[in-house]
């Protein structure tokens, strides 16, 4: 959508009846982003992308959901949402992202254990959205597909699929919201509060798909993930949770590889920093003893 398109729909669905100023911030693969000001106040307008993958996306249930993140204080509040045209306005969130640094800092690990108890803890909205590693997989495969591209390297692919089995006959655990796109740039620090923003990818899963997802965006170490698990476990964590957190360590890297093949092929040239991480990615999967349990 051209930018006078942006500011003609913000006129209609923007509180306030002053001038609009509209500031272009990131182009996703689901959604374009904006900072959009009236009458001095602030919001996030998401607007989906015109040509783009759906990928399983449920706008209708996301605002469900994201209605009791705010209410619970995880996340910003709904100004405005429509789901047939997949436009969502939030209250923009002052405060500061965490660098890569403190991301990775022990004393993270604690506060992020605390943050995804309480998002496991939302109550979920129904009929609930369930994804799984493979169905994941899935998806972005036949994204691919659309785009006559296979899924990669035959290899890779056979090795997701066999940790999609060794996690299948693994104990589930107890399905909960699982934000799914946790990342330093995604948490705002406002006072003592960590606020968590683009709940677009989050579904009903396994809670330990969160705590591989900031594990492996952060590239956190084995004892940082130990940390991590025994943080948010409140104890000692049993050594199936750390099988089960280690395959979807691996799962999610490679969901992730996927993801950036696909974006790569909808929005073009992503870059020299997503092109190395792309490249760190694929190598890092080749690697067993990295998600070694």
């Amino acid at each position: 959508m051209r930018l006078p398109e942006v500011e003609e729909l913000c006129r209609g669905v923007v509180p306030g009846e002053g001038s609009i100023s509209v500031q272009p911030l990131g182009a996703g693969l689901l959604s374009d982003t904006y900072r959009v000001k009236r009458d001095g106040a602030a919001y996030t307008l998401k607007i989906a992308t015109e040509q783009g993958p759906k990928l399983g996306a449920d706008p209708t249930w996301e605002v469900r959901l994201l209605e009791r993140a705010a209410a619970a204080g995880l996340a910003p509040p709904v100004a405005y949402s429509d789901a047939v045209r997949r436009v969502l306005l939030t209250r923009w969130v002052a405060g500061q992202p965490w660098s890569s640094r403190e991301a990775k800092g022990a004393a993270a690990t604690g506060r992020i254990a605390t943050l995804l108890r309480r998002v496991h803890a939302l109550q979920v909205p129904g009929p609930p959205h369930i994804l799984s590693p493979a169905r994941w997989i899935e998806i972005y495969s036949a994204a691919l597909a659309e785009r006559h591209l296979d899924a990669g390297d035959p290899d890779l692919c056979a090795a997701a699929a066999a940790r999609v089995e060794q996690l299948s006959r693994l104990a589930p655990g107890a399905r909960a919201v699982c934000h799914s796109d946790l990342h330093a740039l995604n948490l705002i620090e406002q006072g003592e509060t960590l606020i968590l923003l683009d709940w677009e990818y989050a579904h009903v899963a396994d809670p330990l798909w969160d705590l591989a997802g900031w594990s492996a965006n952060n590239d956190l170490d084995a004892e940082s993930q130990g940390r991590l698990l025994m943080d948010y476990s409140g104890g000692l964590p049993l050594p199936e949770d750390w099988r089960r957190l280690r395959l979807n360590l691996w799962l999610y890297d490679y969901i992730c590889l996927l993801w950036r093949r696909l974006y790569a092929s909808a929005r073009g040239d992503p870059g020299d920093e997503a092109a190395e991480r792309a490249r760190l990615l694929d190598a890092r999967l080749r690697v067993p003893a990295h998600y070694a349990a």
